[in-house]
């Protein structure tokens, strides 16, 4: 690879992140070791704030700053990062790694730690969801319903994940969702609605086929029914199309949702808790991300 200027990097390490026990600050510290660039560690710990971390950030004056996780960490740092000319790089460490997923950064960590030192910002725009940012996928129902329960169990990674799936998939249930989007207002039942920036879960599923993280719009995804052969289509098939009974896809700037009842809901793969309404609204040119 092609040389480049002397760099400082900021590393924000979750060291609760995803089922490996890797010492990411040692491993680093070693990759960095061989090179000309200096590095920092901030670790995140029980209580850290938004505010802290940024400070600490503006302390350190990085020409680019690590999140070491999973969706959530990418998120927390994001926050710290918003609008700022500082770009943000992704090592995948969580259970699930969307974000990761979206810029084709792999679980290798050395591949990741290249893709952090030579790769080029790209902007990208997010949402705000509540007054919430949302880097990635926010969504309402059955798949925020499977990450509480993920999130309650002392079980990591995949096996988890699909023990929660298994448990809330057999009590799914529908929610009738009242949309108020360019004057015009829509009623659909779905058993769950996605706000998606990104594309792709970090379990695989494409839920968004029409989108992406530079094209200044957001998607509504209505999945009215959950069904496995959609799925199927989701995870495995970017060309046979969804069945429009089954999977509605609506692309906005700004919208209001209304819920029928209390319902669950995640932004980032963090469950916030119960909503029954959502004020979505698109931020444009939120931040930099380093990518390949």
């Amino acid at each position: 690879m092609s040389q480049q200027p002397v760099l400082s990097f900021y590393c924000v390490i979750n060291p609760n992140a995803g089922a490996k026990k890797t010492n990411y600050k040692s491993e680093i510290s070693r990759y960095f070791a061989t090179t000309p660039h200096h590095i920092a560690f901030y670790v995140l710990e029980k209580g850290c704030s938004v505010a802290e971390i940024r400070d600490e950030i503006a302390k350190n004056k990085p020409d680019r700053v690590i999140a070491v996780g999973g969706d959530g960490t990418v998120k927390l740092v994001a926050e710290c990062l918003l609008h700022s000319p500082i770009p943000l790089a992704i090592i995948p460490a969580g259970s699930a790694n969307g974000m990761a997923r979206e810029f084709d950064i792999p679980n290798d960590l050395t591949m990741a730690l290249e893709i952090a030192q030579y790769g080029a910002p790209r902007q990208i725009h997010a949402a705000n969801i509540n007054g919430q940012l949302c880097v990635h996928l926010a969504d309402v129902g059955m798949n925020a319903h499977i990450i509480k329960r993920f999130q309650e169990t002392n079980i990591r990674g995949m096996a988890g994940y699909a023990k929660a799936a298994w448990r809330t998939f057999k009590s799914k249930k529908r929610i009738k969702f009242i949309l108020y989007d360019k004057g015009m207002m829509l009623k659909r039942k779905a058993e769950m609605l996605v706000v998606a920036n990104g594309t792709t879960y970090g379990t695989g599923v494409r839920i968004n086929r029409d989108g992406s993280l530079f094209d200044n719009k957001i998607e509504i995804i209505l999945v009215k029914t959950i069904s496995l052969l959609e799925l199927i289509k989701m995870r495995f098939s970017k060309r046979i199309p969804f069945n429009p009974f089954k999977t509605e896809i609506i692309k906005t700037k700004k919208v209001e949702i209304n819920c029928n009842r209390p319902s669950y809901f995640q932004i980032d793969g963090e469950y916030i808790g119960k909503i029954s309404k959502l004020k979505v609204e698109i931020i444009e040119h939120a931040m930099s991300v380093i990518s390949k």
